[in-house]
């Protein structure tokens, strides 16, 4: 039987996780800020704008032209606004929170995929930087 298929162990415990993710009282609080966000069009209107002009101000950068001071000016004053807007900053931190979440449980499901067992604490430690070589870079003798 293939671990895709619908009845398979695999699938079921992914079905498992899922649920146990949904569940969470914290996950529904922070799904719950993002909605509060989807349903602010003043927040995602700002957020939108200040998500714009950065690309657009770091384009310009990439492109070798020098902001104006009042650009910046700008553009700060935009993003503190953002900051200052309790439904937009709660989806903001909900957005990290969750992917980090989203990070963590792949991070698990790869080095399962590479390891061919559950990683240990410390095999996870040192893919995020804690072991020798900082996460995959070598340079202290071991090899990568």
């Amino acid at each position: 039987m293939s671990m895709l298929a619908d009845d398979s162990a695999v699938m079921t415990k992914v079905r498992e996780l899922c649920a146990a993710i949904a569940e969470d009282d914290r996950f529904q609080s922070l799904q719950g800020d993002v909605e509060k966000f989807m349903d602010d069009e003043q927040a995602t209107l700002m957020y939108r704008g200040v998500h714009e002009r950065g690309s657009e101000l770091h384009q310009k950068q990439h492109a070798g032209v020098e902001l104006s001071d009042s650009e910046i000016r700008e553009f700060e004053s935009a993003r503190d606004q953002l900051m200052a807007n309790p439904v937009a900053r709660g989806f903001m931190d909900a957005q990290g929170e969750l992917e980090t979440l989203q990070r963590s449980v792949m991070k698990y499901v790869n080095m399962t995929m590479e390891l061919g067992h559950v990683p240990s604490t410390e095999e996870i430690a040192a893919a995020e930087g804690g072991g020798c070589c900082g996460g995959g870079g070598g340079g202290c003798g071991c090899s990568h």
